[in-house]
């Protein structure tokens, strides 16, 4: 659901301002769940894609997430979106002979996905940690080729443990899992926050357990989940085959408008990202994790 993923905090009146730091620390907010997420997305559902649609480094970021989408999924694969929000890349996976589940915690998000994907595929409401449940009302259908979630929705879920269970039973064995999470070290963050002068937000990611965060007024919290928190809650069921750093040297959305008014220094730093994507991967704004479904009940 956070796409979104370098979301920084949208507050003032100026577009670039509301949109640049959507995703903001603030140590007095209280904790929620996910529920005050979705309730966040939702408050932004309308203008979403106005907002970020725009930034050159989104979409570069986006680029590199679908190259990867595109290589893990063959055309006529059926595979579940996980945080789909308003279902730009179910669409674009769609359009590329893919067919998509889409799901979101955000009703609102659910509902343009929807509309936008027009009636090429089914969209529901449910969030992550209903995903046990949900798999009940699937028992009956053919299991997934696949499954993925990009740009940090499951960031908003604090144990992933229920939700490894849930899509590990709507998947056969041996269909790979993508989720692209935000990383835990990010030199880019830290840079550009720095330079803003927010060292709260330049050093949040090392942070362990809920962090609190805002989105267009409404209060929620992230985790900045570690590649063995990811091993510990998605096994047995998932196996671990390789990880991707994306946005290593494209900085995330907070240098934004900036690096987009620079296309010629953005294109030379995604380049250098498509390079070191392996071998940096721990250092990306996100990273991709490929998991694979091992044969394992659920």
């Amino acid at each position: 659901m956070m796409a979104r993923g370098t979301i920084s905090k949208i507050e003032s009146t100026s577009t670039a301002r509301r949109a640049q730091s959507a995703l903001s620390l603030d140590p007095d907010v209280p904790e929620s769940g996910l529920a005050s997420a979705a309730q966040a997305f939702d408050a932004i559902a309308a203008d979403f894609d106005a907002r970020f649609t725009p930034w050159k480094s989104v979409a570069a970021q986006r680029r590199a997430v679908r190259r990867a989408l595109a290589e893990t999924f063959p055309t006529g694969s059926h595979v579940i979106e996980v945080g789909a929000g308003t279902g730009e890349d179910a669409r674009w996976l769609m359009d590329r002979g893919r067919d998509v589940l889409v799901t979101d915690a955000s009703p609102a998000m659910v509902a343009i996905s929807s509309a936008k994907c027009s009636g090429r595929s089914r969209a529901e409401t449910v969030a992550a940690e209903g995903f046990e449940d949900f798999a009940q009302t699937l028992a009956d259908q053919p299991r997934f080729d696949g499954a993925y979630s990009v740009f940090a929705g499951l960031n908003c879920v604090s144990d992933l443990t229920s939700f490894g269970r849930g899509i590990a039973r709507l998947l056969r064995p041996g269909a790979p899992l993508i989720l692209v999470m935000f990383g835990t070290c990010c030199p880019g963050e830290m840079i550009v926050e720095t330079v803003r002068r927010r060292p709260r937000n330049a050093f949040r990611r090392f942070r362990r357990g809920d962090v609190p965060a805002r989105l267009s007024g409404h209060d929620f919290t992230v985790r900045y989940h570690r590649r063995t928190d990811l091993l510990r809650m998605l096994g047995p069921w998932f196996q671990l085959e390789m990880r991707v750093g994306i946005g290593i040297f494209v900085p995330p959305s907070a240098a934004e408008p900036w690096i987009s008014n620079h296309p010629r220094l953005l294109a030379m730093l995604e380049a250098a990202d498509r390079f070191s994507a392996r071998p940096l991967a721990r250092l990306g704004d996100h990273i991709l994790y490929r998991f694979v479904r091992t044969a394992a009940p659920a």
